[in-house]
């Protein structure tokens, strides 16, 4: 036997868990051409655990062609000569199906349970393709299922994922009924993602309330479709984030949908809430003694252009509900001009700066603050607007130890840096040990730090 012979030889005689870590690591394409490797690698790949095929990146090669251009028909043939178990399988598909594509799919889907064991499952397709419905079958064994650019009906008589653990919902379209079903049966998710969904026919209206769930992210809802969204029950939530989009912020059913949104959430430790939540707020009546008992993190936006006293006192509630606030960020944002903002700048010094009681997070917690102006052109009275935020902080919060001052680099970036020094300076500190950064206005994006 020569030497190369021999390296074949203990090539081949590896053992088979070996032999199937390596094909992991290749495309389905070269995994399948292994076969000709050597008889003990005949087929080896139909054991294989994980299938990821993009129908762009011709991830199928010439295998499995079967003399046809249908993609998910040779997808259908591939997954149809494997051995199982199948534990992960990702399917990605960009452009527009052919009828006879959705009908392979529908059959791809309902054979993917009988290979056994799918653990995770990624179906991604282009939203385009949302106006065709796939019928989920009842994946027993899934515990990670993200959908992405379709829409999902259930079958009869669905029993649930009994050990789903993550779902992922974006640009989905599905019934309320058979959202609450899905949610309502997965007892175990620990993190849901609901993002730009929308229901087919009735507006939006669903019960998040899961035992063990700890992360909620609920994105892009469009406020002519949403009824109710709740998440009383959950117990276990730690970190939601919550997002708007092409609102009505008008609109009195969408203020007090989301004050009963936010307030459902509220033994959550980390809050995002990715809009013009001050806005909302300030059309309701804010509960008294509402308080958000274990909240470390909060994270919101504030419109310059739309700030009024209502918005103000709504931004002190906040701040009065959150007795264990540690760390803030506020993202201020604007419309298309600054015709409000001089006024808006004098308003806020009137109402904030000045001393406030009873807001125990700044007397007690609040250690860190960072104002965020990156997402705007800084002119003098935008940058007036941050220095009353900074003058209302330094005068209130008693174990501040960062307030940091980001903002966009540019030609009026470096030019407003003096008044803000100015007036820091006039500042009536509270927290003789706060540290000030602000960000130098310059392409290079340095920190001139304050003791």
């Amino acid at each position: 036997m020569t030497d190369t012979e021999a390296e074949e030889d203990r090539f081949s005689s590896l053992p088979f868990e070996i032999k199937i870590y390596i094909l992991d690591f290749l495309e389905i394409k070269d995994a399948v051409r292994t076969s000709s490797l050597a008889r003990s690698w005949h087929d080896l790949w139909t054991h294989l655990p994980r299938l990821l095929l993009a129908n762009l990146q011709d991830t199928l090669g010439d295998n499995h062609d079967s003399g046809t251009s249908n993609w998910i028909q040779r997808v259908y043939n591939l997954v149809s000569s494997l051995q199982g178990p199948l534990n992960f399988f990702q399917l990605v598909y960009d452009g527009i199906m052919s009828a006879d594509e959705y009908v392979f799919l529908q059959s791809l889907l309902d054979l993917l349970p009988q290979k056994g064991g799918v653990e995770k499952l990624d179906l991604l397709f282009q939203p385009d393709m949302k106006d065709e419905v796939i019928r989920l079958p009842s994946f027993h064994s899934v515990y990670v299922l993200h959908l992405f650019g379709c829409r999902v009906v259930l079958p009869t008589c669905f029993q649930g994922f009994r050990r789903l653990k993550t779902l992922s919902l974006r640009t989905v379209g599905i019934s309320n009924d058979d959202l609450n079903l899905l949610v309502r049966t997965s007892k175990n998710l620990t993190s849901l993602a609901i993002s730009d969904c929308y229901t087919l026919g009735d507006p939006l209206s669903v019960d998040l309330s899961l035992p063990f769930m700890r992360h909620l992210e609920f994105r892009g809802i469009y406020n002519d479709f949403v009824e109710k969204v709740l998440a009383f029950s959950a117990p276990c939530l730690k970190q939601a984030v919550i997002g708007l989009s092409h609102v009505d912020y008008s609109s009195q059913n969408l203020a007090q949908m989301i004050l009963l949104l936010v307030t459902s959430v509220a033994m959550v430790d980390s809050l995002d809430l990715s809009f013009d939540v001050l806005r909302c707020l300030s059309l309701v009546n804010l509960p008294f003694n509402f308080t958000f008992p274990c909240l470390r993190c909060l994270k919101l936006p504030l419109n310059v252009d739309t700030v009024n006293k209502r918005m103000c006192e709504a931004f002190l509630w906040l701040l009065r509900s959150m007795p264990f606030l540690d760390e803030l960020e506020v993202e201020l944002e604007r419309d298309d001009d600054y015709d409000q903002a001089d006024g808006v700048a004098i308003l806020m010094a009137e109402l904030l700066v000045k001393k406030h009681n009873g807001l125990t997070c700044l007397e007690r917690t609040m250690t860190s603050v960072t104002i965020d102006m990156s997402c705007m052109d800084v002119i003098t009275s935008i940058a007036m607007i941050s220095i009353t935020m900074i003058q209302f902080f330094l005068s209130n919060a008693k174990v501040l130890k960062l307030l940091k001052i980001d903002h966009v680099c540019g030609a009026y970036g470096a030019s407003v840096m003096p008044s803000m020094i100015e007036e820091l300076q006039k500042a009536e500190l509270t927290s003789s040990g706060a540290k000030v950064m602000i960000s130098d206005g310059t392409m290079s994006n340095k920190y001139i730090v304050y003791d």
